[in-house]
């Protein structure tokens, strides 16, 4: 029934926005470069270093009372919170973090001690009880090195990196148009960068989820960029005289209804992980969330609005690599 009340073709002049969509773009790329470097990241254990003890709720605690039992242990940059567990009945949970200890290096030559020290700590302020029906129970516990962590967030930002540059030679070998690559690999770095900043306006936690999160947002947004260039690339060799944007605003119109729908199922599957997924999956599928959005929106006034702005040209190479490239 839904699909009978949607309008079968829409004639919005898109094009017309581009410029006011160009400024605020460029306005919300500026804030989060500047965001970076003055917040900075919240790096997740994964590529700060450290020690991450994840536990079902003990009886009677709360965040300062756990803060407390850990007080006068060798770690640094303590930091205790609460999320609410996922099921019936679940009971909150507590995540705590600390960075690498350097006291405790020198003593161990490694910081694998730090998780099982805030385990055995918080055991003996909190016993567990009984062993068949725990009070509470360890979730999730991790500890990574300085050297380790930062060899992760460098392969992480590489990956990023030559991922763009993969799409850049693909969509120009896909479209012969070097114009429709530009515009793609643009879209895409504005997507990244704004999912970046976003991520450090709210200080969520940046880990190894997130970039892969942000590769998911890649695939996402260029799938929808190759289907609205395919049709900007059919529509401009059936109306050979039709002026470009006219072309371009008739291809927007014509895949407006399959991104809708597209992007609209996919976001109720990600809001639901995000409102039942938990806290593990929270960083995760906020980014999807965001980048889904923005996806779609630097598809249709980015990637698509360039095309006026690059001298994009009608004509092909050949007929015969026209045929091949379309087929």
């Amino acid at each position: 029934m839904l699909m009978k009340r949607l309008p079968i073709e829409t004639n919005f002049d898109f094009m017309s926005l581009r410029m006011i969509c160009f400024a605020l773009s460029a306005l919300a790329i500026l804030v989060s470069a500047a965001l970076i470097p003055i917040k900075h990241l919240n790096l997740g254990v994964d590529f700060a270093g450290g020690t991450l003890v994840e536990i079902s709720e003990p009886t009677g605690a709360d965040i300062e009372g756990i803060r407390k039992s850990l007080e006068g242990l060798p770690l640094d940059d303590l930091q205790v919170t609460s999320a609410r567990g996922t099921g019936a009945g679940a009971k909150s949970i507590f995540v705590i973090k600390a960075g690498t200890s350097e006291e405790l290096a020198l003593e161990t030559g490694t910081q694998t001690g730090e998780a099982d020290m805030v385990v055995n700590r918080l055991a003996e302020v909190f016993p567990v009880g009984d062993a068949d029906a725990p009070d509470w129970e360890i979730l999730r516990k991790e500890n990574v090195g300085p050297k380790v962590s930062g060899e992760l967030l460098q392969k992480g930002i590489g990956a990023l990196v030559v991922s763009l540059f993969f799409m850049l030679g693909y969509i120009w070998f896909r479209f012969d148009h070097w114009q429709f690559s530009v515009g793609a690999v643009v879209a895409l770095a504005h997507d990244v960068l704004l999912t970046i900043g976003l991520f450090s306006f709210l200080q969520i936690d940046f880990n190894l989820t997130t970039i892969a999160a942000l590769l998911t947002i890649i695939g996402y947004s260029m799938n929808d960029t190759v289907v609205v260039y395919d049709r900007v690339r059919e529509e401009l060799r059936k109306y050979k005289k039709l002026p470009l944007k006219d072309v371009i605003n008739l291809s927007l119109n014509r895949t407006l209804s399959r991104t809708l729908l597209t992007s609209g199922t996919t976001l109720l599957a990600l809001v639901s992980i995000y409102v039942l997924g938990g806290e593990a999956l929270r960083g995760f599928s906020f980014a999807l969330i965001w980048g889904i959005v923005i996806g779609t929106y630097s598809s249709i006034f980015v990637a698509s609005a360039l095309l006026l702005h690059t001298g994009l040209s009608r004509e092909r190479k050949s007929a015969a690599s026209a045929e091949e490239s379309f087929s």
